[in-house]
């Protein structure tokens, strides 16, 4: 039976994990490295539910109760009161190990550990932990509060009772879950990344503007969000990042990264966080950058 999570990093999907685990019912330790990262998080889903409240989601007692459910969190004293705990930090393999080896001793035996990973091996990551059957990913979409699905990946070791709870736990948030195998980037975005990275060189080959190249995805595929302006909500450094997983871990020339996405994360033009990517978000509507 899972009743408390831990949700360790902060940020965007970590807040948003957080956000709706405690809107379900759930008390939440929300973990960072930095109480500057831990206000901002709370911030941002107070502003969220406010929003939920405003469109009539939920009323205003709902979101105050939620925020107390959700404790920030700045040490690792909570793990030994929590039924799970979910990884959600930047999508590096070395970071996640780092957080997730020295988890076990610190958590009860029955506890489960699952990765939010959107790209990385779970088996490998599993293997580092001290309960490799109780470990598996589960894969939430940006932005948590409004995606419907989670990908839930077995690894090679996962038990069949800590995929039931776990996809049971899914579907108590009001998501629908969808299992997938643990080969890199899973299925969405084994299809959504090698798409954008395709609309980058559609770009650095000059076939058609940034705005174009939107456009044309917005209104000839009837896409709610062009490519491009979809790479810069998701983060170019995420995007290379399981580009560089797909490439290096299926061998395929079709996955190699764009360089002119390389080149973005190099200049630091990381998207909306950074308000600069393929759009400059320091207008009061984005402009094209190229």
């Amino acid at each position: 039976m899972i009743n408390k999570v831990g949700v360790i990093g902060a940020g965007q999907m970590g807040n948003g994990i957080a956000h709706v685990m405690a809107l379900s019912g759930f008390d939440v330790y929300l973990k960072d490295v930095g109480q500057e990262q831990l206000d901002r998080a709370i911030s941002v889903i107070d502003n969220n539910m406010q929003r939920q409240v405003g469109r009539g989601k939920m009323d205003d007692a709902d979101r105050v109760a939620a925020l107390a459910r959700i404790k920030p969190v700045l040490t690792d004293d909570f793990l030994g009161e929590i039924d799970l705990v979910i990884e959600a930090a930047t999508e590096n393999e070395e970071i996640k190990k780092a957080i997730l080896a020295p988890l076990g001793p610190q958590l009860k035996p029955e506890a489960i550990i699952a990765t939010n990973t959107s790209s990385i091996s779970v088996t490998r990551l599993a293997a580092v932990t001290d309960r490799p059957s109780q470990f598996m990913g589960m894969h939430f979409m940006n932005p948590v509060p409004m995606m419907k699905l989670v990908e839930l990946i077995r690894g090679i070791a996962t038990s069949e009772e800590t995929f039931q709870l776990v996809r049971d736990l899914t579907m108590k948030l009001g998501k629908t879950p969808t299992p997938a195998e643990d080969f890199p980037a899973f299925i969405v975005n084994r299809i959504l990344l090698p798409m954008i990275n395709e609309a980058i060189y559609t770009l650095y080959e000059g076939v058609g503007s940034v705005q174009a190249i939107d456009s044309a995805m917005r209104l000839g595929a009837n896409h709610p969000m062009g490519p491009l302006q979809l790479a810069d909500f998701i983060g170019l450094d995420v995007c290379l990042s399981i580009m560089q997983v797909l490439y290096e871990g299926l061998a395929d020339t079709k996955y190699r990264p764009c360089p002119l996405l390389v080149k973005y994360v190099e200049a630091g033009w990381l998207g909306r966080k950074a308000n600069r990517g393929f759009y400059d978000y320091t207008t009061e509507t984005p402009t094209p950058t190229r």
